[in-house]
């Protein structure tokens, strides 16, 4: 026998889970959901019941010690995934809470069977779990007779071929050190991290036997649709285009909307680049990026908006919501306050999916820090890195806004040098000359193509950002500026 024995897979049903599986859920597998109370395993079973369970593939759900069905069906039906037509035909609840509080593990199991066999499941789910481990004795007989239990219940589940869930509220370490962990064929766990006054709930694929897992704790939220798991993982390389995407528009320049910006840079943006703007406050960061969307309108380009302090109702900006109202731009809000890289990624890119957006704005990465969560926070490089390594891929071009503070004629391009990881940088800050103050703007790098090294002065007017044609006269006013680069 030279045939290797393939394993089914079977897609969950919560977006993103399957990722983080290899694939999808191995058929038959007997699968441990663990976590602590209030973390999301009995929502999470119930998404993956209902949107596998068929009049081909029928659901027990058993429940022990837990929550009674009536009530856990009324919270269970809030959400949209949860379908009252395949209750009774499809998905079938039973109470074993009488089974056993007998004390009897043989008498569980054969209760457990009998159903099994009228009701014929592909799925099986017993809730709470740990009720049944909790009521083994203290003896080591005790343990002994829960270990048999289990052993024989993934048995003769393996004979029915059916897929089973046991749910449970274990610690990490307690599930490690049970019996219960050497007997199970998959292992997720669920937890709650809270930093301060921020909150996120994760998961783990701790064990799955027979298919490469991704390692490591990944976010999860739990909304009206049910779970939603975000993988915590780099996108592929730009090199690496998506299917379509000629290589040749790479050198493509594309127009910022600003005339005299476009000189600077000898045509435009690289289509696909990132151009980092940065400056301090005030200094027209924001109406350059409305311009730069304009001028995607223009050309028959859908834009993406992505806002954070300055939401659509503060930019009091009729250029931008002209054109979110003919919905030529799509808006990127959040107000929460433990977001999560992952979350926003999979905004931005379902918003580039639905719209066909080819320029993206992010304003700004000095306020996105605010909203993420302490332990997204300590690491705001590489948050960075993987939000425009995610746009490269798709060959979208974006403009990113940062905020900046001037020290005595000393000028930071970006803080914790997060200039390194984009494209172009188009510095714009502010001068005393003559008494009065004046605005100015420099192309410092273009990655890989040629541009203009002059400093020249613009201003904003009812038209948007208006720069010069000519180099700035004045000598002396802008010391401590790096020496421009096109490198």
């Amino acid at each position: 026998m030279t045939d290797k024995v393939r394993l089914g897979l079977l897609s969950t049903g919560v977006p993103g889970l399957d990722v983080l599986l290899g694939g999808g859920l191995t058929e038959f597998a007997f699968t441990l959901i663990a976590g602590a109370p209030g973390s999301g395993k009995t929502t999470l079973a119930h998404q993956i019941m209902f949107s596998l369970a068929s009049q081909e593939r029928r659901a027990l759900f058993f429940t022990v010690l837990g929550e009674p069905p009536l009530k856990m069906l009324r919270y269970q039906q809030q959400f949209s995934f949860f379908d009252m037509a395949k209750v009774g035909p499809c998905v079938r609840y039973v109470n074993l809470a009488d089974d056993l509080r007998a004390g009897h593990f043989g008498g569980v199991l054969e209760r457990i069977m009998r159903e099994v066999e009228d009701f014929q499941p592909g799925l099986v789910f017993v809730d709470s779990f740990r009720s049944v481990v909790q009521s083994a004795r203290d003896d080591s007989s005790g343990v002994t007779d829960l270990q048999e239990f289990i052993q024989e219940l993934g048995s003769r589940m393996a004979t029915w071929q059916a897929t089973t869930f046991l749910i449970g509220e274990y610690a990490q370490g307690d599930v490690e050190a049970h019996p219960i962990i050497t007997v199970a064929d998959g292992m997720l766990t669920l937890a709650q991290s809270s930093d301060d006054n921020s909150t996120l709930r994760k998961i783990r694929v701790n064990k799955m036997r027979g298919q490469a897992h991704m390692s490591g704790a990944h976010t999860m939220r739990i909304t009206d649709d049910g779970i939603r798991v975000y993988p915590r993982q780099l996108p592929p390389l730009a090199d690496d285009r998506l299917p379509g995407t000629p290589l040749e528009t790479e050198s493509r320049r594309i127009p910022t909307g600003v005339p005299g910006l476009d000189d600077l840079l000898l045509g435009g943006v690289p289509q696909g680049h990132t151009m980092l703007v940065s400056g301090p406050t005030g200094i027209g960061k924001t109406i350059l990026a409305t311009r730069f969307l304009r001028a995607g309108v223009e050309r028959g380009e859908k834009g993406v908006a992505v806002y954070f302090e300055k939401g659509t109702s503060r930019l009091r900006n009729a250029e931008l919501a002209d054109m979110i109202q003919a919905g030529q731009v799509a808006i990127i809000e959040t107000r929460s306050l433990s977001l999560s890289v992952e979350e926003l990624l999979d905004d931005l890119m379902g918003a580039i999916d639905r719209t066909g957006a080819t320029r993206v704005v992010i304003d700004s990465l000095s306020e996105i820090e605010l909203y993420l969560a302490p332990e997204a926070r300590a690491d705001l490089r590489l948050a960075v890195f993987r939000t425009l390594s995610a746009l490269a891929k798709r060959g979208v071009t974006t403009l990113v806004a940062v905020g900046v503070d001037e020290m005595r004629g000393l000028m930071r391009l970006a803080p914790d040098e997060l200039c390194f990881l984009t494209d172009a940088v188009v510095a714009l800050r502010f001068a005393e000359v003559g008494g009065a103050l004046r605005k100015f703007v420099t192309v410092v790098k273009v990655r890989g193509c040629d541009h203009k090294h002059e400093i020249r002065e613009f201003r904003i007017t009812g038209r948007g950002m208006q720069v010069d044609d000519y180099a700035a006269p004045y000598e002396g006013i802008l010391t401590g500026w790096p020496r421009p680069s096109g490198a």
